[in-house]
């Protein structure tokens, strides 16, 4: 059973978690455009808390395949109000930020965040690990082949499962080195991945388990399920919780979504089938 101190708080992960993404994006495709205005930005992350998320996940810039990605200043703008206010309406909130600059992790931590996720893994900022040791907070490490803007632009793996593997061996003792005490692996469905690779990676979920880390999944109405059911991105939460269920019983620890009472009632489900004894 795996536990994480978010500024003193202590999770445990006895069952899934729920992360939900809060977007503070102008072309966000959901909920959490940055026009919204930082009051409706906090109504939004405590719907999310009423309806079961853990933690807010709140981002300040498209990571989206093509992206060209904005500066620190522009992303601290963006992200610090939102994290004060819903930090000022819920105390107990558990706030992570979305970033992979060392500068917004630090500001944003200050400003009521008590986690930071960094799709680059700690390697977009050389500043990042050290960072986020010094604030005493968990460290979400996601893998990424390429950045944003060229990663979808035919990604190739001789074995993807064991190329993400062997890079999370890499960046944990990195991490661990840097003196990160909480440590969560994310494989990075869709960022550098083709959907057969999203699927071999979904599959072999398991495998991870060796690394001894809670593992995050973020496959929330992503291309491998609405390209796949030949629909929209509006039109996938269906397949999204059909994955995350596949990724829940194959080891997932925190479930990255868009939908949070989805994915709760998918949690509560999977809990009960799971504790439930064979006859």
């Amino acid at each position: 059973m795996f536990t994480i101190n978010c500024k003193g708080k202590i999770i445990t992960l006895e069952n899934p978690l729920v992360m939900g993404i809060l977007n503070v994006t102008p072309d966000s495709f959901y909920q959490g455009h940055l026009e919204e205005g930082v009051g409706k930005m906090a109504l939004m992350a405590q719907k999310m808390t009423e309806e079961g998320a853990d933690i807010i996940d709140v981002g300040g810039q498209s990571t989206r395949p093509g992206s060209s990605g904005i500066s620190a200043d522009e992303e601290l703008e963006r992200v610090l109000p939102v994290i004060a206010a819903i930090h000022e309406a819920d105390p107990a909130a558990i706030i992570s930020v979305d970033t992979y600059y060392s500068k917004v992790a630090k500001a944003a931590v200050d400003a009521g965040a008590s986690m930071v996720n960094d799709i680059s893994g700690g390697n977009a900022d050389p500043l990042m690990l050290s960072t986020v040791a010094a604030l005493k907070v968990p460290f979400v490490c996601m893998h990424m082949k390429g950045i944003p803007a060229n990663m979808q632009q035919d990604p190739q793996y001789e074995n993807v499962t064991k190329e993400v593997m062997d890079f999370f061996i890499q960046q944990i003792e990195h991490c661990s080195n840097a003196g990160i005490a909480d440590i969560i692996i994310d494989p990075g469905f869709g960022f550098g991945k083709r959907i057969d690779h999203n699927f071999s990676l979904l599959k072999n979920l398991s495998y991870f388990s060796i690394l001894e880390k809670p593992l995050l999944i973020g496959i929330s109405r992503k291309s491998t399920v609405y390209k796949t059911l030949g629909c929209t991105a509006s039109e996938a939460l269906n397949g999204t919780t059909v994955l995350n269920t596949l990724a829940l019983n194959n080891g997932a620890a925190i479930l990255r979504v868009h939908d949070v009472k989805e994915a709760r009632e998918a949690i509560t489900l999977f809990t009960a089938y799971k504790k439930t004894p064979q006859n």
